[in-house]
């Protein structure tokens, strides 16, 4: 296959979540051109969003130019999705999205080509190529991707692993706790929801509910007196301040996620698994218990951890957070369009 040239041409990303809209140009080095952030109209319809990125990407396009070419447009969003035909199946976080076809109605309003693929594929690619992928080189990792949900994306033999019809991968429903919290995908006790943002802050405004967390109490109500939202990213500072009830949230998360690894690891025995999104800011919160469960729970892992501090070494299981950052998401969406073209080329 020829390789795209990639001179004076860019593609959009776009980063649909149940929350916000983002949408961002990069160049062929990857480089972010522009960027726009819109609240995601959930409560009005799929086809009020559609709207609404169609819209931000016209935009984006107009203030970049037109000396530069687009490639196409890539999408990362929550699944269940049914690819490529990007159909939502009863996704948690998108209510009213059941059996959209997103690439259709994208195309049809854009007249441009789109890909859709699960969002937590497309942080993995980004990270795969870009960030902890790319300072431990392998042909294969998973990505777990701690948001408003978890989210999960693998990639082996350099290549997306989608499973029979676009829906593998969704290790935030791997079941951690029986008869535990009900999941907005119709599970129980899912991974989600012990070691997403939302599962955090449900732990500290429970333990603060029951009277155990005074300082964690304190900390929501001046939260709501000042009209802002209360955020895993408080509480972590609580913890980092020696608030014994908010270290306990985060090792409960570690405990939690580490179980996950566990199955992950027994079952795929890749080389780096990765964990990104907002909640990786606590990793040194987390990790210390998550590591605990995972030498307890998989043989694997204890068979082939790493030594401390030791160069990337084949043979080995690394556990590393992300470094990519908040944009993993929009990059490797961007990255869609040339990877359709040229599954060697980007």
């Amino acid at each position: 296959m020829r390789p795209v040239d990639k001179q004076g041409r860019l593609t959009v990303g776009v980063d649909l979540g149940g929350t916000n809209l983002r949408i961002a140009a990069f160049d062929s080095e990857w480089k972010r051109l522009d960027y726009i952030n819109l609240p995601t109209r959930v409560g009005d319809g799929p086809e009020a969003v559609v709207g609404d990125m169609c819209d931000a990407i016209r935009r984006v396009l107009e203030r970049c130019g037109a000396n530069q070419e687009l490639i196409g447009v890539g999408i990362g969003a929550p699944g269940p999705l049914e690819l490529p035909s990007g159909r939502f199946h009863r996704p948690p976080n998108l209510p009213g999205f059941d059996g959209f076809l997103l690439k259709d109605a994208m195309e049809s309003n854009l007249q441009t080509a789109v890909i859709v693929e699960c969002d937590a594929n497309a942080a993995a690619l980004a990270e795969w190529k870009s960030g902890a992928g790319k300072e431990m080189p392998g042909d294969s990792m998973c990505m777990l991707t701690l948001g408003t949900g978890v989210g999960a994306g693998i990639i082996l033999e350099r290549k997306i692993w989608h499973g029979m019809n676009g829906m593998g991968g969704e290790g935030g429903h791997i079941p951690v706790v029986e008869d535990g919290f009900a999941c907005g995908c119709g599970g129980r006790g899912c991974l989600e929801q012990y070691t997403s943002a939302t599962a955090i802050c449900r732990a500290a405004n429970r333990a603060a509910a029951l009277g155990n967390a005074p300082h964690i109490a304190e900390l929501i109500a001046r939260r709501i007196e000042s009209q802002g939202e209360f955020t895993a990213r408080d509480l972590a500072g609580l913890a980092r301040e020696g608030d014994e009830a908010a270290r306990q949230v985060f090792a409960d998360a570690g405990k939690y996620l580490g179980m996950g690894l566990a199955m992950l690891v027994n079952v795929l025995n890749l080389p780096l698994y990765v964990i990104g999104g907002g909640v990786v800011s606590g990793w040194d919160l987390f990790a210390p218990r998550m590591f605990e469960e995972l030498r307890r729970l998989s043989y694997i892992y204890a068979l082939t951890e790493p030594a401390a501090n030791q160069a990337f070494t084949p043979g080995k299981t690394y556990i590393v957070p992300a470094v990519t950052g908040p944009d993993a998401g929009l990059l490797g969406a961007a990255m869609l369009p040339y990877l359709e073209a040229d599954p060697t080329g980007i």
